[in-house]
């Protein structure tokens, strides 16, 4: 492991335009558990039922009150932790440009990254069906489920539901930065889910470099990545920064 932190340190300062893209085992050392594998949410809940916006739309107090109030919780207790402040000092020493991530946590905002194209949307924020206002989860009142917005229309997850499309500039921005990156860090995701799993691909296609931070292989490590880094978001990152620093 420790070649392979040096190798990484040493790819990063080379790097004049990196670009992250960050899955839910960034997030699972800031106490939010994966959706996916396990001890993830989709183990306890039937994603194609309370994770369909169809059921939503039917059933809004249900799915608050099996899904979404327990991620309420979670989120609003959330911090970043090393591997979110790592990708921040990344773009603070203008080595990462930005960060595509599939998490809806809001923690790469928070840690201080500015560019964060988000896949499916952000459960920091509520957004009225009615009129579209966006409220802080944080503020949200769910003494009565479904909460309601001023307007009294329904309160929902500013994500995307099972059912709903990327949000086409999301999309548009996320390949851009694919395509324009010298290297791209993987880090946390398990590369299954698509349209998000490309995007090293595309990077790879571009000549870049893609290195993956995760604790174990992905579909992308044999045929994609240059070479995988073994262990945790954080750990990894401080790591790291501890050879980067002798090298800046």
């Amino acid at each position: 492991m420790d070649d392979m932190i040096r190798k990484a340190a040493a790819d990063l300062a080379a790097s004049r335009h990196a670009v992250a893209l960050t899955g839910a085992g960034i997030s699972v050392e800031s106490g939010i558990p994966p959706f996916r594998g396990k001890g993830g949410l989709w183990e306890k809940v039937d994603p194609m039922v309370f994770g369909n916006i169809e059921t939503f739309e039917r059933e809004p107090a249900k799915v608050w009150e099996v899904l979404i109030k327990d991620l309420k919780e979670l989120v609003d207790q959330a911090r970043p932790n090393d591997g979110h402040k790592g990708l921040a000092r990344l773009e603070e020493l203008r080595i990462l440009k930005t960060v595509i991530t599939q998490n809806v946590d809001g923690l790469h905002q928070m840690a201080g990254n500015t560019d964060v194209i988000e896949f499916h949307g952000n459960c920091a924020w509520q957004r009225c069906m009615d009129c579209g206002s966006r409220i802080p989860t944080a503020e949200t009142d769910i003494s009565r489920l479904p909460p309601r917005c001023k307007c009294n229309g329904v309160l929902r997850p500013d994500w995307v539901f099972f059912g709903e499309s990327i949000p086409v500039n999301a999309m548009h921005r996320a390949r851009q930065a694919a395509a324009s990156c010298d290297l791209m860090l993987v880090v946390g995701t398990s590369a299954v889910v698509q349209p998000a799993a490309y995007m090293p691909v595309i990077a790879k296609q571009s000549n870049a470099k893609v290195i993956e931070i995760n604790p174990q292989r992905t579909p992308l490590t044999r045929n994609v990545s240059d070479y995988l880094v073994k262990g945790p978001a954080g750990e990894v990152m401080n790591a790291i920064f501890a050879e980067l620093d002798k090298l800046l």
